[in-house]
């Protein structure tokens, strides 16, 4: 009739996990039934991830010349209860070591010791029942406890049996009387000499009044089991009665029912009953011949004034799928005052917060562990997780760590403030460069214009105006058309300016050389020089690029690293060495530019355009000197933003470096742009 222990410790198991709590102490009897729980229990909670954080025994108190060699061996004990983080402490014993337990609890503040303030979790062979001599204890201690009880149920008029209970009606019930003398504190009849202190029961005193932890009105689960076994035998006579004595005459069946029956033959028949009893409930055993039986999970309140209430909280139900036996009721539940009424935590340290994992201490148990934040890209999104989880590659962290969020794409856009700035430069500095064509050629007759060739200066000035045009294929959405484009188109058409500057150069040298007497280069120059020169570097770079697009050629790309919240949308270059031999060439064409300029910027020349070419010769390489580390050190959309920026300003230094001076004589100062002047400039 009593439910297997192994029962109850899996409801206890699937208790502590609903609360997480794994940190508890175990405190179990002395003796060998203590020993046998410990050998079962600490295996289980250890593979449920639970740790015990200490184990006392309980010593049973048979004697009170015991007790002050009992309080003096477990005075340590208290102090490792009290001081452990352990709030939640699973007690197993039976009423003898309950008596001891709250013995040495209703002695503590005597001797100077903190009231315990834990949880505990108690077994159904638990009984809070004192002796009559402790019913006036305070046990408050044990308020809030939970504890797994045997279902039980309240029988008809079991309490109305209670209240009309009086020792006179208990006629040969010897236990009833003695029971009477010591929850009164009084005597039934007249010894032969009265003892001191006690006076007459009157007979009448009432059930009732008793405090709950000495006397329960209710049916405990004890009692109940006790019920439920008189009905079992009960039945189990009635199905012999009914089986051997069929046919025969009332008389001889009462007799022979009850002189023929053996204890052993009751036991075919107590497989097989099933009935309900009084108080509704069903009875019956399984084919092990257990108790088929729940578990009520019990909320004890203790109140100051000796009262107690039993709070059912929820149910065990160890016929359940593995994971739904225990079902509790949180918001029923009311907690020891050391807690607020705040859930508990038991545990070997604080909680490991999202954002954090959980990280073994060495030689420690499992339960208690450090908290490690998690590695970048990789989040934990509740309580104590053994490990982060890493976002999928188009997620990113958020600050916390704690959850993935979706990344946004990310490109240099027409529509935001850089792409519009960008594109506003380009689009000006394109109109300032047609109004320096239209102006040259307006007046392409004058000295200023004729002078250094005429057409190589209007080829540079359409390169120019093509170099600013095409930063606008770096702006948008990468595509396979802007991707192929964007790099030959800028390449080959500042190749061809910087041929046309090198071209210009040469010519200025040139023709300081042609003048002197007896020199053969006059017969060398011509626009024929000029136009090789700015074709030929054009054709180099044309050829690297063809030779780029047909090996390994730019192509559109997404970067999902190099950003933790943005998707980069790129033009991936195919082959990084062809990119920067594009460059090189191109500086190549500016430094030779350069030191041929530097050479001839003091020639004595009217209109000699080599000090100008030299300045712009010095902004652009300041401009790509400056491009190399700012292009390796950006990432995303800045990396676009930073080679059209060197784009624009070295082709912006260009235009104003070299026609600058020329627009303000052609358009502010036309009386210097004559043959007079330059004849005079000349002498």
């Amino acid at each position: 009739m009593v439910p297997k222990e192994a029962q109850q410790y899996m409801g206890v198991v699937r208790l502590l996990q609903h609360f997480r709590w794994t940190w508890i102490g175990l405190c179990a009897v002395d003796d060998n039934k203590g020993e046998r729980f410990l050998q079962t229990m600490v295996p289980i909670l250890s593979q449920n991830f639970i740790c015990e954080a200490f184990i006392l025994r309980i010593t049973k108190w048979d004697y009170v010349d015991q007790l002050t060699e009992v309080m003096v061996q477990h005075w340590k004990s208290y102090n490792t209860v009290i001081e452990s983080k352990a709030n939640v402490v699973f007690i197993y014993g039976e009423p003898p070591s309950f008596h001891m337990l709250s013995t040495l609890l209703f002695l503590a503040p005597f001797l100077d010791l903190p009231p315990l303030g834990k949880v505990c979790i108690i077994t159904s062979h638990w009984d809070f029942a004192l002796h009559s001599l402790q019913k006036m204890w305070d046990m408050q201690t044990f308020h809030g406890s939970i504890s797994f009880s045997v279902h039980s149920n309240q029988p008809l008029e079991f309490q109305m049996f209670e209240y009309i209970l009086r020792p006179s009606k208990a006629k040969g019930d010897g236990f009833i009387l003695d029971f009477w003398e010591q929850a009164f504190n009084c005597l039934l009849k007249m010894p032969d000499g009265r003892e001191e202190g006690k006076e007459i029961c009157s007979g009448h005193e009432k059930l009732e009044s008793l405090p709950g932890t000495f006397f329960e009105m209710e049916m405990t689960g004890h009692s109940y089991n006790v019920y439920n076994a008189v009905y079992a035998v009960a039945h189990a006579l009635h199905a012999i009665y009914d089986t051997r004595f069929k046919g025969r005459r009332l008389a001889e069946r009462e007799v022979l029912a009850h002189q023929n029956v053996q204890p052993w033959q009751l036991h075919h028949f107590l497989s097989s009953i099933w009935f309900n009893n009084s108080a509704g409930d069903i009875v019956h055993f399984n084919e092990h011949g257990e108790l088929v039986t729940q578990f009520d999970v019990t909320n004890w309140l203790m109140f100051p004034n000796g009262s107690m209430a039993r709070v059912k909280v929820g149910s065990l139900v160890p016929q359940a799928p593995a994971g739904q036996e225990l079902t509790i009721d949180d918001d029923q539940i009311r907690w020891h005052t050391s807690f607020n009424q705040g859930v508990p935590t038991s545990k070997c340290n604080d909680y490991c917060y999202p954002g954090y994992s959980r990280k073994k201490k060495e030689q420690e148990k499992f339960c208690c562990y450090d908290c490690a934040p998690c590695p970048e890209g990789m989040i934990s999104h509740m309580k104590d997780m053994d490990a982060c989880n890493k976002c999928l590659d188009d997620q990113y962290t958020n600050k916390e760590q704690t959850q993935c969020l979706p990344k946004i794409l990310s490109y240099l856009s027409y529509e935001e403030a850089l792409g519009i700035t960008l594109t506003s430069l380009a689009i000006s500095f394109s109109f300032i460069t047609m109004f320096v064509l239209g102006t040259f050629l307006k007046h392409k007759d004058t000295p200023i214009v004729k002078a250094n060739n005429r057409s190589i200066t209007y080829i540079l000035l359409t390169s120019l105006l093509l170099c600013f045009l095409s930063t606008l294929l770096f702006i948008g959405q990468p595509a396979k058309v802007t991707c192929l484009l964007r790099q030959m188109a800028f390449s080959i058409v500042f190749s061809v300016a910087l041929s046309s500057i090198l071209a210009k150069t040469i010519t200025v040298l040139l023709a300081f050389v042609a003048t002197k007497p007896g020199s053969s280069m006059r017969k060398r120059m011509g626009k024929g020089l000029a136009n090789s020169i700015a074709l030929s570097g054009s054709l180099i770079q044309a050829a690297i690029c063809s030779l780029w697009l047909g090996t390994n050629p730019p192509f559109p790309d997404v970067d999902m690293h190099s950003l933790d919240d943005k998707i980069i949308l790129e033009c991936n270059e195919g082959s990084a060495p062809m990119f920067y031999c594009i460059l090189g060439f191109l500086g190549s064409l500016a430094i030779v530019s350069f030191s041929v300029a530097f050479l001839a910027r003091k020639l004595p020349d009217a209109f000699n355009e080599a000090k100008f070419i030299t300045f712009s010769m010095l902004v652009f390489c300041s401009v790509w000197l400056s491009f190399v580390p700012a292009y390796l050190s950006t990432k995303g959309k800045y990396v676009v933003a930073v080679e059209i920026f060197a784009i624009l300003s070295s082709s912006a230094g260009l235009l104003g470096c070299i026609f600058g001076p020329k627009c303000y004589i052609i358009v502010l100062r036309p009386e210097l742009n004559s043959r007079e002047h330059l004849i005079r400039r000349k002498n």
